[in-house]
C-alpha cells in the first residue's frame, strides 16, 4: 500500500465536521503566517484575487469534468 492509498483511506473515514475543522485550522495557520511575515500582506488586493482564481481553477476543473 502506497502512502497515497493510505492517505485516501484515512480521508475517506472523515466526516463533514472533520473536514470543516481541517479547513478552519488551515485558515488559522495562514493567518498566523501572515501575522508573522508582514510583507505577505503588502500586496495589492487584485494579486490575492488572481492567486485565488488560479489555485481554485485546478480543483474546480477536475470537479466539473
Amino acid at each position: 500500500m502506497s502512502i497515497f492509498d493510505w492517505a485516501n483511506d484515512r480521508i475517506g473515514r472523515m466526516t463533514w465536521v472533520d473536514l470543516g475543522l481541517t479547513k478552519f485550522s488551515v485558515a488559522a495557520f495562514a493567518l498566523m503566517v501572515a501575522k508573522l511575515w508582514p510583507p505577505l500582506l503588502s500586496l495589492e488586493w487584485y494579486w490575492y484575487g488572481l492567486i485565488f482564481v488560479v489555485l481554485a481553477a485546478i480543483p474546480l476543473k477536475k470537479f466539473l469534468s
